[in-house]
């Protein structure tokens, strides 16, 4: 009778711990498959896109340009607006400007910039904008400014294209590579001739300036209602 009770215990605590080692073994299987499960990849939106040009800046942007213009000989854009389209023709004279201009163009950078100060009867000024990703854009491609080149024989006409002075300290007008104005005014605006460097002319679409000039504005000058400049193109 004590054999037998012994035995019936045996067999119990056998099938005890058989039940354990399945539980244990499909617990174990289940942590094998989470664990072997690739992990989702996530890129961020403020990750930077990758460079195929150096972060320019004052001491390498001149040197930069130099040779992007001997590469880069374009002189032709178009520029596509809320107003309609403005064909650009970029001097060659001004080899620095022409450059950083198609540079810009190439980088995208003025897609869905704005017109952001109009004067009637004087000029229309672009390539701003309050959007955070116009900020992005100029903090990726850097912080320069270019020298004035005032003395190849422009005058500001109508239907010029010219540079702004830059916002940094700036003494000597360098003109701010992001920005530019067309000259509107009838009979051009000849008392900026020797401040602010020409580096191009409107050859198709000054009456889609002229519409822009037209348009009500602040007292800042900024446009009522934002005007894009949608892209700019390379056409030639």
């Amino acid at each position: 009778m004590r054999l037998l009770f012994l035995l019936s215990i045996f067999f119990l605590l056998l099938n005890c711990e058989d039940k354990q080692s399945k539980k244990k073994n499909n617990s174990l299987n289940t942590s094998t498959e989470t664990e072997t499960k690739k992990p989702e990849t996530k890129t961020s939106e403020n990750e930077e896109p990758k460079r195929k040009y150096p972060k320019l800046d004052s001491k390498n942007a001149m040197e930069f340009f130099l040779h992007y213009e001997k590469e880069n000989k374009e002189n032709k854009v178009r520029m596509t607006t809320d107003f309609g389209v403005i064909d650009i023709l970029l001097f060659n004279e001004t080899k620095f400007h022409r450059a950083n201009f198609i540079f810009l163009t190439k980088q995208n950078y003025f897609n869905d910039t704005q017109f952001y100060r109009v004067i009637n009867n004087f000029m229309v000024q672009a390539g701003n904008s309050d959007d955070k990703k116009t900020a992005r854009k100029r903090a990726f491609i850097g912080r320069y400014l270019l020298p004035t080149d005032t003395k190849r024989g422009f005058k500001h006409d109508r239907g010029v294209i010219s540079m702004p002075s830059g916002e940094i300290d700036n003494p000597h007008k360098l003109a701010s590579p992001f920005e530019f104005f067309i000259v509107q005014q009838k009979g051009g605006a000849h008392f900026l001739d020797g401040d602010y460097t020409i580096f191009g002319k409107v050859i198709k679409g000054m009456d889609v300036v002229d519409r822009i000039a037209a348009v009500d504005t602040d007292e800042a000058d900024w446009p009522l209602k934002n005007i894009f400049i949608r892209t700019i193109e390379i056409i030639e």
